[in-house]
């Protein structure tokens, strides 16, 4: 009670001193400091955990854990997530576009923390996936949460998660410009001057917080030498099919495993499965453990032979066909685990996998050319990089992100031009595979749909048992034409349902219908409702979303259809009360 009336008082005060325009740059603030603080609490909680397991291992044992440590991860995640924090697994951006979409920017308070618990076991003890997922969720409960709190309507709201997804990015990244990007590309559908400036605030203290915490720990860590060529651009746009096919591949992949592992029924077997099946994985591919910038970091230094180092089967190989085979092996390895780490009962995301795949691709397309001589020589660096931003933008459908993200996080801007190029043509060959995202499709996947423009979003916002008329009198089929003529001199409409006594719809008679022999005696004593009636162009579940409701004006070409639930009538629906909705919740969301 007294926290109730502090936060009252408060609310009361802010709004005769600050605006709520200047309250929410102030908010955007708080929520940056407030998640690159839970950024720098997941990441070296992470990395604690990680070199605690694994430094000093001999080569010869070390890898022998490395079966274990993922199924032990997965199996504490599930034991945390399901009966301490009461938030289990799955994909985390998915689930912030959901609440975005379909429940006013509202996500769970259990999420501001819920997740860092939960993928620091995952990632620590190995799987294979990323944390910018789970703190981008983070961040993105706390911006949600604090709206609520403060009492800012779900337009203001999506603002403050667009702030935590931005600062989260630029938090584990050390990319402001990326962060900010990426809210915009990817959980925000529209932003406008008043948004972007709090997203900027966001960003750049979230980038801050972890700097002054933990100084510039980059995940990237070397210096790139060297300049775009003009005569690698055929090269480059090799490299942005190729990626755009491993995407493909990247994006079937995850879908096709998290399928197989949500037919298991029970939920400790799926576990085992899942974690034995990645932890034997990760014992022949060992680069797989974890996040694996570690990895990338080695290729784009020229180094691919330290891949093998924590193998015990392949350590004193030092052949260069092998490590191609070897490469390539593990590309296709790495989106098969990391499907299999979240499917099993994991917590973290794919933007770190992606990644991932991308820069191994890119090395792979380069040394394979050096290595044959084909042509010129090329810069395993540059392509490393490159590949990383053609992998990103195919798979998560977000080419901005990923160009300023790879530029911004390697001090790499003269690589601007490969990168915007691989990028374009990885999505287009993306594009014409599978229209949607990874995260679009594991929404799809669960029977979820979000809307693609504004206009949709506010369709999705109608309630179709809101706007149903149900002022259209019925008649029975059985009814005389005579009964009917009844009904139309009380009736203001020109379309009558015919519903049998169970209240089922069994079709529908218009004035158009009658209007030739509604005034002959004869046939209003002799015409019976059941052989003027005719089925309607299509019916309408009360279920159903509004965009299949307008697919189905549009294809029928009618202006009125009947709602029916199973077969029974409840009522009409018209575009005119549609068009006239849709105005009230633009209006309304105007002026919020």
């Amino acid at each position: 009670m007294a926290k109730t009336d502090v936060i009252t008082r408060f609310l009361i005060w802010r709004l005769k001193h600050i605006s709520t325009k200047n309250f929410v740059m102030i908010l955007s603030g708080v929520i940056g400091i407030l998640t690159g603080l839970a950024a720098v609490i997941l990441k070296e909680s992470v990395h604690f955990i990680q070199n605690w397991l694994i430094e000093g291992f001999h080569i010869e044992y070390a890898n022998f854990f490395f079966i274990i440590y993922p199924l032990i991860g997965i199996f504490l995640t599930y034991i945390v997530g399901k009966y301490i924090v009461k938030d289990y697994g799955g994909h985390g951006i998915p689930e912030i576009l959901y609440n975005i979409s379909k429940k006013n920017s509202i996500i769970p308070r259990v999420k501001m923390y819920s997740r860092v618990f939960t993928s620091c076991l995952t990632v620590g003890l190995g799987g294979s996936v990323g944390l910018e997922a789970p703190i981008v969720v983070t961040g993105s409960a706390i911006g949600s949460n604090s709206g609520q709190l403060m009492h800012l309507n779900a337009k203001k709201r999506n603002i403050l998660i667009g702030c935590g997804a931005a600062g989260g990015i630029s938090a584990i990244f050390g990319s402001p410009i990326g962060g900010v990007i990426f809210a915009i590309e990817v959980i925000l559908m529209e932003v406008n001057v008043g948004a972007f400036i709090p997203l900027l605030i966001a960003s750049v203290m979230g980038s801050l917080t972890t700097m002054v915490l933990i100084g510039n720990d980059a995940i990237f860590s070397f210096n790139l030498t060297g300049e775009f060529i003009a005569a690698h651009t055929p090269y480059y746009l090799m490299l942005g099919v190729i990626t755009g096919l491993i995407s493909v591949y990247f994006i079937k992949s995850v879908l096709k495993t998290e399928n197989f592992l949500d037919s298991f029924t029970n939920p400790w077997l799926k576990i085992l499965c899942g974690g034995a099946v990645l932890g034997l994985m990760i014992f022949f591919f060992p680069p797989i453990y974890g996040e694996g910038y570690n990895t990338l970091n080695s290729l784009i230094a020229g180094d691919p032979f330290v891949l093998l180092n924590r193998s015990p089967f392949f350590s004193e190989i030092n052949n260069s066909y092998f490590i191609l085979v070897y490469l390539l092996l593990i590309i296709f390895a790495k989106p098969i685990a990391a499907a299999l780490t979240i499917g099993s009962g994991g917590s973290g995301g794919i933007f770190a996998p992606s990644l991932y795949v991308g820069g191994l691709t890119g090395f792979l397309f380069a040394y394979a050319n050096n290595f044959f001589g084909v042509y010129i020589p090329i810069p395993l660096a540059h392509f490393t990089l490159v590949a990383m931003c053609g992998v990103m933008s195919g798979v998560q459908h977000a080419p901005l992100s990923a160009i300023f993200l790879i530029a911004e996080v390697t001090g790499g801007y003269e690589l601007f031009v490969p990168l915007m190029l691989v990028s374009a043509i990885s999505l287009a060959t993306t594009n014409y595979f599978d229209k949607n995202s990874l995260y679009k499709n594991q929404l799809l996947e669960q029977g979820k749909h979000i809307p693609e423009t504004k206009d949709e979003e506010v369709l999705g916002l109608i309630d179709i048992r809101r706007i149903m008329e149900k002022d259209l009198l019925p008649i029975h089929p059985d009814a005389l034409l005579k009964d009917l003529c009844g009904l139309v001199k009380l009736s203001k409409r020109n379309i009558f349902p015919v519903v049998d006594e169970k209240g089922n719809l069994n079709g529908i008679v218009t004035l158009d219908d009658i209007r030739d022999i509604m005034f002959d005696k004869q046939k209003q004593e002799e015409t019976n409702i059941r052989k003027l009636m005719h089925s309607p162009p299509d019916t309408i579940q009360p279920s159903e979303s509004m965009r299949g409701v307008m697919d189905k004006f549009e294809k029928s070409g009618a202006w009125n259809l009947p709602v029916v639930d199973n077969g029974r009538y409840l009522g009409f629906i018209s575009k005119s009360r549609i068009f006239n909705a849709y105005r009230t919740r633009l209006i309304r969301q105007q002026k919020d």
